[in-house]
């Protein structure tokens, strides 16, 4: 069995080369047709397979896992317990395979764990390097024999054939046509769903939209990740007609709760290693813009000391490392335009964010005006060459906090997340802080430098997501689920927003799939109390 899963895997890996031309290695109508590689994806697909139906993963880049596989290795959770299924499965597999002593290479597991100070359960492990993730996710889909298709992306302007308020069929850009009796969209960005008619939201709700307090425009409670001491915002410092520094809104920031259009930052999570032998020193990129990193030499000639990332620690001496303080890796400001861009715009996006973050790591370690304790940490760390190696290094996928969301007939809110409302429905779990990334930089009354955008409020127990949020309005679409784009506000989906979440979710989304097969009814009038039945047998946490 294990053979034939290995052949099929192998077939799909080629099936890219043969992209716009008629290929028979593979047959074009599945049960079920995911869209878009992420973790997500890759449980959908898996657990499609496990109730014996027929499923085909289109991922449009090289690689499976997303964020997952990409660099996120430090699992963003909060209450690990509400984590059940598939994604648990996950986790248990990081925590056999670190069980060995050959997946030891810089350091052994025991002082790994005495340096993060763990209170480890042997049974799971949520740290864990890129390449390990990868492999782990790629073992999932061999042993369920799931088809993979890499390197095709759904056509822009005709990429949904539907009739009435079903998909018949996706096209990619080669031509290729993908038919399926259900579909689940799996990607970052949400692109089919937008093909296929779904209602949508972009951007960020106003607070009296849903009765919210912690949407909208937020500079009250944006204290963390903040300019703490003065900074001039101007071109020549302290002088407002000398025009803005870069990366500065002259209309912000808007009125305290309002919505608007703006998104929370995007990044690179960075595999950094301090080892060097496996270290790829910073380079200075040859788009390097001096004046793009001119407010944080401000903001260190003003007394700021630290150094602005957040590294934690992964095993054999390396680090998922993140955004931190008030200038750091999250490029503010620049990904407005990404969820609703074509792809040569958000290639050219994603391209300036890796620029601008090469540009500012090379700035730490080497621009004089950086306190020299800082320079010379900085150049202790550089990327893992082990790690990324198809992509120098850098990780292959930003960092996308936000993009469509779905507006379901169930809207995940602020009032979920605390309590005040709990949905009757579930088909999984989300128990992270409500966290919103920076959204824009302005300048305030007094004339400096300030960010807007972060909030950061948790306190709360984990909590269930409705049914309704991961499939459309009735009407809109009857056979596709959206388990990482779902319905929530900007604020909500800043909780719900975690990998293994959409792990869940993504199970979740295909066992709806499968049943609404079984039954031939659309999603939206599939028997819950069945489909929860199997969710609870699958091992999935739904209260």
């Amino acid at each position: 069995m294990k053979r034939f899963a290995a052949l099929l895997l192998a077939v799909a890996l080629i099936l890219p080369a043969c992209a716009g031309r008629e290929d028979t290695a593979v047959p074009d109508s599945y049960d079920i047709v995911i869209y878009g590689g992420t973790a997500a994806g890759v449980i959908a697909a898996a657990q499609a397979v496990k109730l014996g139906r027929s499923a085909v993963l289109i991922e449009p880049g090289r690689h499976l896992g997303g964020l997952t596989t990409g660099g996120l290795g430090a699992t963003d959770i909060g209450n690990k317990s509400a984590i059940g299924g598939l994604s648990r499965e996950f986790y248990r597999r990081i925590s056999e395979y670190y069980s060995a002593d050959s997946a030891w290479r810089y350091e052994k597991r025991e002082e790994y764990q005495s340096n993060r100070g763990d209170d480890v359960d042997e049974r799971y492990m949520w740290t864990f390097e890129p390449h390990v993730a990868e492999k782990i996710i790629s073992g999932l889909i061999e042993e369920a024999g799931v088809a993979v298709v890499f390197g095709e992306h759904l056509d822009l302007d005709s990429g949904v054939e539907k009739q009435e308020d079903r998909i018949t069929s996706i096209r990619m850009e080669s031509g290729r046509l993908f038919r399926g009796k259900m579909f689940i969209d799996a990607s970052y960005e949400g692109d089919l769903l937008a093909l296929a008619g779904v209602s949508y939201h972009v951007g960020r709700e106003a607070n009296a939209q849903y009765g919210e307090t912690l949407n909208g425009v937020q500079t009250a409670n944006a204290v963390y990740h903040q300019f703490n001491n003065p900074v001039s915002p101007y071109l020549e410092p302290g002088n407002p007609s000398s025009g803005l520094l870069p990366g500065i809104d002259p209309a912000g920031p808007g009125e305290e709760g309002a919505g608007d259009k703006r998104l929370q930052a995007y990044n690179f999570r960075m595999c950094l290693t301090d080892v060097p032998e496996n270290r790829i020193p910073f380079e200075k990129p040859g788009s390097y813009e001096p004046l793009r990193y001119e407010p944080l030499l401000r903001y260190f000639e003003a007394g700021y000391e630290s150094i602005p990332w957040g590294p934690t620690r992964m095993p054999n001496r390396k680090t998922d490392t993140n955004n931190r303080d008030g200038f750091s890796t999250d490029f503010i400001g620049e990904s407005y335009t990404y969820p609703e861009a074509d792809y040569d715009i958000r290639q050219n996006i994603v391209q300036r964010h890796l620029e601008y973050q090469k540009g500012l790591m090379w700035c730490l370690a080497n621009e004089p005006r950086v306190p020299a304790k800082i320079r010379e940490e900085v150049s202790r760390w550089g990327l893992a060459r082990d790690e990324f190696q198809d992509n120098g290094g850098w990780s292959q996928q930003i960092y996308v906090r936000e993009a469509r969301r779905m507006i379901g007939s169930y809207v995940m809110t602020q009032h979920n997340c605390q309590g005040r409302e709990v949905a009757p429905d579930p088909v999984g779990m989300a128990a992270y802080t409500m966290d919103s990334h920076n959204v824009q930089r302005y300048v305030d009354r007094q004339g400096q430098l300030r960010n807007e955008g972060d909030v950061q409020v948790g306190d709360f127990p984990p909590y269930p997501i409705s049914y309704r949020a991961i499939i459309p309005q009735t009407g809109e679409c009857g056979n596709l689920l959206v388990p990482v784009c779902l319905s929530a506000t900007h604020i909500s989906y800043g909780s719900i927003r975690m990998e293994p979440v959409f792990m869940v979710l993504g199970q979740s989304a295909a066992t709806a799939a499968a049943q609404a097969i079984d039954e031939n009814k659309s999603v939206q009038e599939i028997d819950y109390a069945r489909l929860k039945e199997s969710l609870l047998s699958q091992g999935q946490v739904l209260q």
